[in-house]
């Protein structure tokens, strides 16, 4: 009886996120107010005896499924909702079913799995031979991760056992690093003990990549962090020269990849990519690329003793992120790095064509314009993302107020026609954001001409 139960459990289960699914395509972009507030009807005590499963199953879906933003599953301007991959969301139910942890000490199916997705990824990014990774909960963990294997490293070369005798009395550590140096660096840096005081900045050129001649001396207890995409522009780091320098010095580097680390794995993009795998650490997310539905980040360690040491397991997404990468293989993670390129330079051209300046040169997936006043700029974006477009952002580029727009992972269909429609459909958008805002904000100085003095 019991396992009669459960199998129709599993069956509704199946059939109510079949619905789900299809109803994205009619679904409005952000939760109507009456679904928020049915939230509230979650917000009870604990009762005295528990429910059995289909009353658990319905209530969570007929009160928390239509309370869901369809624009927090990674929709596109001017385009539909994109949903994860059917074998990455199988996948995903099958190994919960399971309910196997995935730590690396273990030889479960969970850490094979781990295993054979790491060196997939090592493989397609052209990470450097025996290169160990492990897969963490989101981009900020992966950073952390690389960061303290890299504290580990410098330290245990100068005899200073960092987990037996912690940070007190140790040598001082020095990190290197740009003025555009990532939100994600600097929290990790904290968490470490390594604080701001211990961060020598470096001048970025106009496109917001680090000048390796402006470097400080290095030396073997000095971590340099570069860029695999600035964060306001998406532009890389000379990782090439960098390298050398720390390299001849016994200085570590650390590649803060975000979605730029992604371009290794196609050729086109090699002269933006360069050095990179001559680096000692590397930090990506892997799920905007992928399509997974949960945060989630590699990090890649040259030394594999370092890695273990800064870490003791690993237990996330083992199973999505290998029916992600065989579901689309090398030539699909290719074409949608290079569809997205495409997709942000077109993207850039129509903006700029409809008279707006772009502030950066594009080079893989980030757009950053300016749509005149701090006013207008702030309250376009502000207009969007109250539509439900997680695309774009504000940020701030050489002291102007900019949009930066994030096409990663967005771009579909392959051809020109399939991708104009897509990015025709942004630029109007935008466009018609910018005129509504203009239109909202002008009146007042007709007014004043009519009243005269």
């Amino acid at each position: 009886m019991e396992e009669s139960f459960t199998d129709s459990l599993l069956q509704e289960a199946f059939l109510r996120s079949i619905l789900y699914l299809r109803s994205l395509r009619n679904r409005a972009r952000v939760a109507y107010p009456k679904a928020i507030q049915r939230l509230d009807e979650l917000r009870h005590p604990l009762p005295r005896k528990g429910l059995d499963g289909m009353a658990i199953l319905s209530r969570l879906d007929e009160i928390g499924s239509p309370a869901t933003d369809v624009a927090t599953r990674g929709s596109r301007p001017g385009h539909a909702a994109k949903v994860a991959p059917s074998a990455t969301i199988a996948a995903s139910w099958l190994a919960a079913v399971w309910g196997q942890h995935a730590f690396r000490a273990n030889a479960s199916v969970g850490s094979t799995l781990e295993d054979v997705s790491l060196q997939w990824l090592g493989d397609l990014l052209r990470m450097p031979e025996n290169t160990a990774g492990a897969l963490v909960n989101g981009m900020p963990m992966a950073t952390f991760t690389a960061l303290a294997s890299a504290r580990h490293a410098l330290l245990a070369r100068v005899g200073w056992d960092i987990e037996a005798n912690g940070l007190h009395g140790a040598p001082e550590l020095r990190v290197v690093a740009s003025e555009d140096i990532p939100a994600t660096v600097l929290g990790a840096l904290s968490l470490l003990g390594l604080g701001r005081h211990r961060i020598v900045t470096v001048p970025t050129d106009r496109r917001g990549r680090i000048q390796p001649e402006c470097l400080p001396e290095l030396d073997p207890l000095t971590i340099v962090c570069i860029q695999a995409g600035n964060p306001s522009t998406g532009d890389f780091d000379p990782a090439a020269e960098v390298c050398r320098l720390a390299r001849n010095a016994g200085a570590w580097v650390h590649v803060e990849g975000g979605l730029g680390l992604w371009a290794l794995a196609h050729r086109d993009f090699d002269t933006l990519t360069y050095g990179l795998n001559e680096a000692d650490s590397w930090a990506t997310d892997i799920r905007v690329w992928l399509d997974l539905p949960q945060e989630s980040g590699i990090v890649l360690v040259r030394d594999t003793s370092c890695l273990q040491a800064a870490m003791s397991g690993t237990a996330v997404l083992a199973a999505d992120v290998w029916a992600a990468l065989l579901s689309l293989g090398r030539d699909g993670i290719a074409d949608r790095i290079e569809q997205s390129s495409l997709y942000a330079r077109t993207l850039a051209e129509g903006l700029a064509k409809a008279g707006y300046e772009v502030l950066n040169e594009v080079v893989l997936d980030v757009v950053l314009i300016s749509l005149g006043s701090v006013e207008t700029t702030r309250a376009v974006i502000n207009m969007l993302r109250a539509d439900g477009a997680t695309w774009c952002d504000e940020t701030t580029w050489q002291g102007r107020v900019a949009m930066r727009i994030s096409v990663a992972g967005l771009a579909s269909g392959k051809g020109d026609k399939g991708l104009t429609g897509d990015v025709e459909g942004g630029v109007r958008m935008i466009v018609r954001a910018a005129e509504k805002v203009r239109c909202d904000t002008s009146p007042l100085s007709i007014f004043n001409l009519m009243e005269g003095p």
